[in-house]
């Protein structure tokens, strides 16, 4: 990202006034920069190359975007993520599992998304370098193109209904509790179907929703990540 985009971004309050809004207009509008320069393609690390595992279910990973802008992670944008918008909840990516520990990643090389495309995602992954490492590292392996896969993404984001934590004064929640605020409003769903994530600081980073073949809720194969009754520090949103 230069200088230059960074500081057009910044004094930009605008809602989804672009090309290729369209394709993004049915999640909420965020303010987004009136133009991107795409990620660069990225060169896949050798290990982590496995074009011939079959796809036993399907995750959708979604960031609790204040923790990761607190902590700076890599995959979080400055500007877009942090500084300009107040995320909740953000798509980290739609990933093909498995039968066993090994996923489908990297299945095919890929050159730079079109800068359409990246804008036409960016409320729902505001982040041009994790939206290119999501479409080569995971998309690739199961859609033919990127607008493809974003949009299997966005149908599904767009049939849950995502809670907006709220952390208690002491800023914590309990995993059992994070998981009720996703039963509350998804019928259907299960504990058993939500992975809950956090880092070894006990910090809330992630939770991932498992689905099956065709998409439905599912129980998670791998676990579920942090039990219950651990308490976990929240991140509020700004």
């Amino acid at each position: 990202m230069t200088s230059k985009f960074a500081r057009a971004a910044i004094g930009l309050f605008a809602s989804l006034a672009l090309a290729g809004a369209a394709q993004a207009s049915s999640l909420k509008a965020c303010a987004v920069p009136p133009s991107v320069i795409p990620a660069p393609a990225e060169v896949p690390p050798a290990g982590e190359i496995h074009t011939d595992v079959p796809t036993a279910a399907y995750l959708l990973a979604l960031f609790w975007s204040p923790e990761a802008c607190r902590a700076g992670i890599p995959e979080s944008n400055k500007v877009i993520q942090c500084d300009t918008n107040s995320f909740g909840f953000t798509v980290h990516g739609l990933w093909p599992n498995g039968p066993d520990k090994v996923h489908p990643r990297y299945c095919k090389p890929s050159p730079p998304m079109s800068a359409s495309t990246v804008l036409a995602n960016l409320c729902m992954t505001p982040s041009p370098w994790l939206l290119q490492h999501e479409w080569q590292a995971h998309g690739t392996c199961q859609w033919d193109t990127p607008e493809a896969y974003f949009k299997k993404a966005r149908e599904v984001r767009q049939g849950l209904k995502v809670p907006d934590l709220k952390p208690g004064p002491d800023g914590t929640l309990t995993a059992g509790q994070i998981r009720q605020a996703f039963l509350k409003g998804n019928r259907g769903m299960t504990a058993e179907g939500l992975n809950v994530r956090a880092n070894k600081e006990g910090r809330l980073t992630e939770v991932w929703i498992c689905m099956d073949l065709k998409f439905k809720l599912a129980a998670c194969r791998g676990g579920n990540g942090t039990p219950d009754s651990a308490t976990l520090q929240v991140t509020p949103k700004r």
